[in-house]
């Protein structure tokens, strides 16, 4: 059998069991060099980030900015933005990456597929027909041909238009 080595993944894997950390989206949201290149859009309310492990190149987070963990938390002016954040996160991946699909959504709570149930956040990853093959079902491993700096090169100025 052979290899294909996936590095990231141990990071993935050592941040999933360091329970004590604080929240990394709101980490995030501190600034620093890795928010200038994942924080795509951040208003009063909600923001954009790229996905750090994304499943497909483009893979958008959008959160509301305050630290909640039920939509039914969420204020109304909270739902909105992110509504609104989720419109322009669409519009910018189908101008740049023009994808066949998405697959858009949020895993409620740790049992439902939320790997940080903390801090809510919805998914938006574009979708191309092939794009899944035998390597993240057998192989547990994802294969893109982009990186995320490559990525946010690409989407920060469909954000940045306003």
């Amino acid at each position: 059998m052979e290899r294909l080595w996936s590095p990231w993944r141990m990071e993935y894997i050592e941040s999933a069991r360091d329970e004590g950390a604080g929240c990394v989206f709101c980490d995030l949201l501190q600034g620093g060099v890795e928010a200038a290149s994942r924080v795509l859009e951040r208003t009063e309310l909600a923001f954009v980030a790229l996905a750090k492990y994304p499943y497909n190149p483009g893979h958008l987070l959008v959160l509301p900015v305050r630290h909640v963990d039920d939509p039914e938390g969420m204020t109304d002016e909270e739902t909105a933005e992110v509504a609104r954040l989720l419109r322009r996160s669409l519009r910018a991946l189908r101008g740049t990456a023009e994808p066949q699909g998405f697959n858009v959504g949020l895993n409620l709570g740790r049992v439902a597929g939320a790997g940080i149930p903390e801090h809510l956040h919805w998914h938006v990853v574009p979708r191309w027909s092939g794009d899944t093959n035998f390597m993240p079902v057998i192989g547990q491993t994802r294969v893109l041909p982009e990186l995320l700096d490559e990525t946010f090169e690409k989407l920060r100025p469909l954000f940045a238009e306003g």
